[in-house]
């Protein structure tokens, strides 16, 4: 059981309330957390609620985290820097829309001798040729890049 106090005065940044100050404090007990404090929110709207009681509670959460939004991979070679590039589709009657060329980026396991091991890099195929002629090490020492975080 957790117990929510509101307090009724103008919200002041980190300025206590004077004794002679009067002070109104509307305690509520409440077993059910989220949908109690919703409701409770909703009705002292404009008042500044103090949670202490919820901070000291643990929470459990049954299932673990995920986000909605998962992470896409930018269309961005790490070795050479191409990006996408913008330009207009153009029709039979000359009417320009905008597009995107993308980057031909694929995915190569590469052997890196200096580490003993395949890392999995997505690459522009440039870049691809570009470590066939030179080397893995050297490409990715002048791209800036550290192998051992791959």
């Amino acid at each position: 059981m957790a117990t929510v106090t509101a307090t009724i005065r103008p919200v002041m940044m980190s300025v206590p309330a004077a004794k002679s100050q009067h002070v109104s404090r509307i305690s509520l007990k409440s077993s059910r957390l989220s949908s109690d404090v919703g409701f409770i929110s909703s009705q002292l709207s404009g008042i500044k609620i103090s949670t202490t009681a919820f901070e000291t509670t643990p929470c459990t959460i049954s299932a673990p985290f995920r986000p909605s939004l998962q992470p896409v991979a930018r269309r961005i070679c790490p070795f050479t820097g191409k990006k996408p590039n913008k330009a207009n589709r153009v029709s039979h009657s000359n009417h320009r829309t905008i597009r995107r060329q993308f980057v031909n980026l694929q995915y190569k396991k590469i052997w890196w001798e200096a580490g003993k091991r395949f890392v999995k890099l997505r690459l522009s195929t440039k870049a691809i040729k570009t470590i066939e002629k030179n080397g893995l090490d050297a490409v990715a020492k002048k791209a800036g890049i550290d192998l051992s975080k791959m």
